[in-house]
Protein backbone atom coordinates (compact mmCIF):
# COMPACT_ATOMS: atom_id res chain seq x y z
CA UNK A 1 0.00 0.00 0.00
CA UNK A 2 1.34 3.43 -0.95
CA UNK A 3 2.29 5.87 1.76
CA UNK A 4 -0.18 8.75 1.81
CA UNK A 5 0.39 12.46 2.16
CA UNK A 6 -2.56 14.66 3.03
CA UNK A 7 -2.53 18.15 1.55
CA UNK A 8 -5.15 20.18 3.35
CA UNK A 9 -6.26 23.65 2.36
CA UNK A 10 -8.32 26.01 4.45
CA UNK A 11 -10.68 28.90 3.83
CA UNK A 12 -10.63 30.96 0.67
CA UNK A 13 -8.00 28.82 -1.04
CA UNK A 14 -10.71 27.69 -3.45
CA UNK A 15 -10.44 31.25 -4.85
CA UNK A 16 -6.78 30.95 -5.85
CA UNK A 17 -6.19 32.40 -9.28
CA UNK A 18 -8.74 35.18 -8.78
CA UNK A 19 -8.25 36.19 -5.14
CA UNK A 20 -5.71 39.00 -4.73
CA UNK A 21 -3.40 37.87 -7.56
CA UNK A 22 -0.77 40.43 -6.52
CA UNK A 23 -0.44 38.52 -3.24
CA UNK A 24 -1.26 34.92 -4.18
CA UNK A 25 -0.41 34.79 -7.89
CA UNK A 26 -2.58 33.55 -10.71
CA UNK A 27 -2.19 29.80 -10.17
CA UNK A 28 -5.42 28.05 -9.22
CA UNK A 29 -6.06 25.43 -6.57
CA UNK A 30 -6.24 22.89 -9.43
CA UNK A 31 -2.72 23.99 -10.43
CA UNK A 32 -1.55 23.46 -6.86
CA UNK A 33 -3.20 20.05 -6.81
CA UNK A 34 -1.48 19.00 -10.05
CA UNK A 35 1.87 20.17 -8.70
CA UNK A 36 1.26 18.08 -5.55
CA UNK A 37 0.20 15.02 -7.57
CA UNK A 38 3.35 15.25 -9.69
CA UNK A 39 5.62 15.72 -6.67
CA UNK A 40 3.92 12.96 -4.68
CA UNK A 41 4.28 10.56 -7.61
CA UNK A 42 7.99 11.39 -7.80
CA UNK A 43 8.32 10.17 -4.20
CA UNK A 44 5.89 7.25 -4.68
CA UNK A 45 3.33 8.77 -2.30
CA UNK A 46 -0.42 8.50 -2.64
CA UNK A 47 -2.06 11.90 -2.31
CA UNK A 48 -5.17 13.11 -0.55
CA UNK A 49 -5.75 16.72 -1.66
CA UNK A 50 -8.63 18.57 -0.02
CA UNK A 51 -9.98 22.07 0.59
CA UNK A 52 -12.66 23.36 2.92
CA UNK A 53 -13.83 26.69 4.22
CA UNK A 54 -14.91 24.93 7.43
CA UNK A 55 -12.65 24.43 10.42
CA UNK A 56 -14.27 21.14 11.47
CA UNK A 57 -13.58 19.56 8.07
CA UNK A 58 -9.88 20.36 8.43
CA UNK A 59 -9.82 18.88 11.93
CA UNK A 60 -11.62 15.72 10.76
CA UNK A 61 -9.11 15.30 7.90
CA UNK A 62 -6.16 15.75 10.26
CA UNK A 63 -7.65 13.04 12.48
CA UNK A 64 -8.19 10.84 9.41
CA UNK A 65 -4.54 11.28 8.41
CA UNK A 66 -3.56 10.03 11.86
CA UNK A 67 -6.01 7.13 11.81
CA UNK A 68 -4.81 6.03 8.38
CA UNK A 69 -1.13 6.36 9.33
CA UNK A 70 -0.34 8.98 6.70
CA UNK A 71 3.35 9.74 6.34
CA UNK A 72 2.73 13.46 6.42
CA UNK A 73 0.38 16.40 6.30
CA UNK A 74 0.93 19.55 4.27
CA UNK A 75 -1.34 22.15 5.81
CA UNK A 76 -2.27 25.54 4.43
CA UNK A 77 -4.83 26.52 7.05
CA UNK A 78 -5.30 29.97 5.55
CA UNK A 79 -6.70 32.44 8.07
CA UNK A 80 -7.17 29.67 10.63
CA UNK A 81 -3.38 29.65 11.01
CA UNK A 82 -3.62 32.71 13.19
CA UNK A 83 -6.77 31.88 15.15
CA UNK A 84 -7.49 28.17 15.48
CA UNK A 85 -6.44 26.51 18.69
CA UNK A 86 -8.58 23.55 17.59
CA UNK A 87 -6.55 22.94 14.41
CA UNK A 88 -3.33 23.37 16.38
CA UNK A 89 -4.56 20.78 18.88
CA UNK A 90 -5.54 18.37 16.08
CA UNK A 91 -2.05 18.58 14.55
CA UNK A 92 -0.53 18.02 17.99
CA UNK A 93 -2.85 15.07 18.72
CA UNK A 94 -1.93 12.93 15.73
CA UNK A 95 1.42 11.26 15.28
CA UNK A 96 1.93 12.56 11.74
CA UNK A 97 4.63 15.05 10.73
CA UNK A 98 3.02 18.25 9.49
CA UNK A 99 4.43 21.01 7.33
CA UNK A 100 2.65 24.35 7.55
CA UNK A 101 2.71 26.30 4.31
CA UNK A 102 1.64 29.71 3.08
CA UNK A 103 1.66 30.86 -0.52
CA UNK A 104 2.55 34.43 0.42
CA UNK A 105 5.24 35.63 2.79
CA UNK A 106 3.08 36.10 5.89
CA UNK A 107 5.86 38.13 7.56
CA UNK A 108 5.71 40.77 4.83
CA UNK A 109 1.99 41.28 5.41
CA UNK A 110 -0.35 42.49 8.16
CA UNK A 111 0.98 42.15 11.69
CA UNK A 112 -1.75 39.73 12.77
CA UNK A 113 -0.48 37.26 10.15
CA UNK A 114 2.96 37.07 11.79
CA UNK A 115 1.75 34.70 14.52
CA UNK A 116 0.95 31.06 13.75
CA UNK A 117 -0.79 28.83 16.25
CA UNK A 118 0.21 25.83 14.12
CA UNK A 119 3.97 26.44 13.71
CA UNK A 120 4.90 25.33 17.25
CA UNK A 121 3.47 21.86 16.61
CA UNK A 122 4.54 21.54 12.96
CA UNK A 123 7.72 19.84 11.78
CA UNK A 124 8.43 22.82 9.52
CA UNK A 125 6.91 25.98 8.10
CA UNK A 126 7.28 27.43 4.60
CA UNK A 127 6.04 30.74 3.30
CA UNK A 128 6.52 32.99 0.31
CA UNK A 129 7.31 30.39 -2.37
CA UNK A 130 3.94 30.64 -4.12
CA UNK A 131 2.32 27.32 -4.90
CA UNK A 132 5.82 25.78 -5.21
CA UNK A 133 5.74 25.71 -1.41
CA UNK A 134 3.43 22.70 -1.67
CA UNK A 135 6.01 20.80 -3.68
CA UNK A 136 8.82 21.84 -1.35
CA UNK A 137 6.80 20.58 1.61
CA UNK A 138 6.30 17.19 -0.04
CA UNK A 139 10.03 17.04 -0.84
CA UNK A 140 10.77 17.85 2.80
CA UNK A 141 8.53 15.05 4.03
CA UNK A 142 10.24 12.62 1.64
CA UNK A 143 13.66 13.72 2.92
CA UNK A 144 12.53 13.20 6.51
CA UNK A 145 11.24 9.71 5.75
CA UNK A 146 14.44 8.85 3.88
CA UNK A 147 16.58 10.08 6.79
CA UNK A 148 14.59 7.94 9.25
CA UNK A 149 15.13 4.85 7.08
CA UNK A 150 18.88 5.50 6.94
CA UNK A 151 19.15 6.02 10.70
Amino acid sequence: MAKSVYVLNGPNLNLLGTREPATYGTATLKDAEQLCRDRAALHKFALEFRQSNHEGDLIDWIHEAGAKSAVGIVLNAGGYTHTSVAIRDAVSAVNVPAVEIHISNIFARDGFRHHSRIAPVAMASLCGFGIEGYGLAIDGLAALIDAKHKA
